[in-house]
């Protein structure tokens, strides 16, 4: 039986994305430190920084790794020694307790993240004056809260943002040279658990140097032993999540991951020399990242020895759409009133064949659309936030509607329009965000005729 060359092996990654609505960006996947397949979905290309989300907490602690080599700090030191200056009058014991190994590896003394992104302006000092719920060490609890004051500790040890620290230490000696920025919280520190931007080829060369070892650039040992378990993840949801948790990273199946929302992944597996990183949006889809990592780990991991690294497989692929027969008739042309206080906050709503425009108010937010395609536009009433939008009319008289943003903050939403008669119906989920909160919800209105 004849071996399936590499274009067919990648053929069959990528087709069962597709098949499962996978909102791929990008991807990369290399054996023994040479590239065998990359892929770059429109308008997504090489070189492009990305928002990669939660793999900024392996960043930050890998700055903390470097420090610990410095011998400016220690596994066992208890955070609060750093940080007494944030401390209440009487500090929880729990809080009091909590080391820094405790805080790698994701068990602190925290149920979830104790700062509030939109209203916190500073959020470190929250980790310090919240309300500890339990004793560290002793359970797994997911806490973004936790990667911020790491960053802010790299920021107090070395005197420089994490962003400036890894600049000098790992991303330019090792070759980095993409744009790439970190976003930062209202106090001006860097998002240590969420805010690196930066391209998926450096995101993959940053993956191959720990996978060697660090490189001389990371500590050998930090390299070594961040990618192993340190504490059970088992009640996580996902099943990939459920196989550990290392230092500020995830073991997986088959090695370890940096695992950022929505699909930013740097998949490490040392038995095999092996590292796939993707970019994606799959926040409206609660199992995406778990079909990314199952296509991996069905598809490719096991027919690496396949792969020709003489011949990579380079794709340029469209970007993810609504299918659309064109069977179905387009109907509901018109301009709707809403009455006061629905859950979407409209007042009006006009459908044209190629435009859709809601009002809140007096203000209109254009939704251009092609059915069956994706158009580069942007969020509606937000010109300076692209977007891309795909359209379909699922059934007479049902539109439905994916807008994505692409820009420091991929997420959004998924809307139907439903006419029916004179009257219209419209739905919409989306992915948690400040950007999207408006399109989390229901309403119903009539023609304007009809409200006469």
């Amino acid at each position: 039986m004849n071996k399936p060359n590499p274009e067919e092996i990648i053929k069959r990654f990528t087709d069962r994305l597709l098949r499962n609505g996978i909102n791929m960006h990008g991807f990369q996947l290399s054996v023994a430190g040479r590239t065998v397949a990359v892929a770059y979905y429109h308008p997504f290309r090489e070189g492009q920084p990305h928002r990669l989300y939660s793999v900024s907490k392996t960043l930050t602690g890998i700055a903390i790794g470097m420090l610990i080599d410095d011998g400016r700090l220690s596994l066992d030191q208890r955070i609060t020694d750093r940080f007494r200056d944030l401390l209440p009058e009487q500090p929880s014991g729990f809080l009091l307790r909590l080391t820094l190994q405790d805080m790698l590896r994701m068990a602190t003394c925290y149920w979830k993240t104790a700062y509030r992104e939109g209203i916190d302006a500073d959020w470190t000092a929250p980790f310090f004056t919240g309300q500890p719920d339990h004793e560290p060490g002793t359970v797994f609890s997911y806490d973004t809260g936790c990667s911020q004051v790491l960053a802010a500790l790299v920021k107090r040890v070395s005197g420089q943002e994490v962003s400036d620290f890894l600049e000098e230490r790992l991303f330019r000696p090792l070759g980095c040279q993409d744009r790439r920025y970190w976003l930062r919280d209202p106090s001006g520190c860097c998002q240590g658990g969420t805010g690196l931007c930066m391209s998926l080829r450096d995101l993959h060369r940053i993956a191959e140097c720990l996978l060697r070892g660090g490189d001389g650039l990371v500590p050998r040992w930090y390299a070594e032993e961040m990618g192993k378990k340190h504490i059970d993840t088992l009640l996580q949801d996902k099943k990939e999540e459920q196989y550990g948790y290392g230092w500020q990273c995830w073991c997986t199946r088959a090695g370890w991951a940096m695992y950022g929302m929505g699909g930013q992944l740097a998949v490490i597996c040392p038995d095999r020399q092996a590292v796939f990183s993707a970019i994606a949006d799959t926040r409206l889809d609660p199992c995406g990242v778990q079909h990314i990592y199952d296509a991996f780990f069905d598809e490719l991991f096991p027919r690496l020895g396949d792969m020709d690294p003489s011949r990579p497989v380079s794709l340029s692929l469209p970007a993810a759409k609504l299918q659309d027969s064109g069977l179905v008739k387009a109907v509901g042309e018109g301009y709707y009133v809403f009455p006061e206080g629905n859950m979407l906050g409209l007042s009006a709503m006009e459908l044209k064949p190629s435009a859709l425009t809601l009002f809140r108010g007096d203000s209109p937010a254009v939704l251009p659309f092609a059915r069956g395609e994706t158009l580069e536009t942007s969020w509606p009433g937000r010109p300076n936030v692209p977007a891309l939008v795909s359209a379909s009319w699922i059934s007479d008289g049902t539109l439905r509607l994916r807008c994505h943003a692409i820009g420091d903050a991929p997420c959004g939403f998924d809307m139907l329009v439903s006419i029916l008669g004179n009257s219209v119906t419209v739905k919409s989920r989306c992915s948690a965000d400040p950007l999207t909160g408006e399109y989390d919800g229901v309403a119903s209105g009539v023609c304007r005729e009809e409200s006469v």
